[in-house]
């Protein structure tokens, strides 16, 4: 596989973007586009539909057909967007992942029950076998969830995990760490 086949493809979180599909422009989503561009790669950064509940049966969808997703495909998602990378990597292959704010249940959120996408157990062998890496990111103090909930995904998935005492659910503006690390992966 050449740099030129890999395909790096954004995947927001509940809330974000501006459902209109546009262009991602959440939180470090413009900054590691720029630097995956200026990398030689090709980026997919587009507002998924259904931005507020993130419904499962919409999402996947739009990931193959409007995004492109395939075996030369790194899903980069964040929160939802790594469940939705998370189930997506259940049936079909890609390069690899990175989960960024990644959970495994609804959190006892009613928006995150309605989504579809912790109505069915998680096959975590098909996520791991359905790609080549993945990549992980937490921190201790993000809101939305505890610290254990990544620190399942991590272990079912072996990921190459990173954790963070102060990053919260990562609303930074910029990511070098995130994009060092896909680099690597691809160097």
């Amino acid at each position: 596989m050449t740099t030129e086949q890999a395909n790096i493809i954004f995947l927001h979180g509940n809330n974000g973007g501006k459902g209109d599909g546009g262009k991602a422009s959440d939180y470090w989503f413009p900054y590691a586009k720029q630097e995956f561009e200026n990398l030689g790669l090709q980026v997919t950064a587009l507002d998924f539909p259904d931005p507020r509940i993130a419904r499962m049966n919409i999402w996947l969808p739009f990931l193959k057909d409007a995004c492109g997703a395939n075996e030369y495909s790194i899903l980069i998602g964040h929160s939802s967007g790594a469940i939705a990378a998370m189930r997506y990597a259940e049936k079909n292959k890609i390069l690899g992942s990175v989960l960024v704010g990644a959970y495994y249940t609804d959190t006892g959120d009613a928006i995150e029950r309605m989504s579809g996408y912790f109505d069915e157990e998680w096959d975590w062998s098909a996520i791991r076998k359905n790609q080549r890496w993945i990549i992980q990111f937490a921190s201790v103090d993000d809101p939305f969830f505890s610290i254990e909930e990544p620190r399942l995904v991590s272990e079912k998935l072996q990921t190459q995990y990173c954790e963070y005492t102060e990053r919260g659910h990562f609303f930074d503006e910029t990511f070098p760490e995130l994009v060092e690390a896909v680099r690597r992966k691809l160097a």
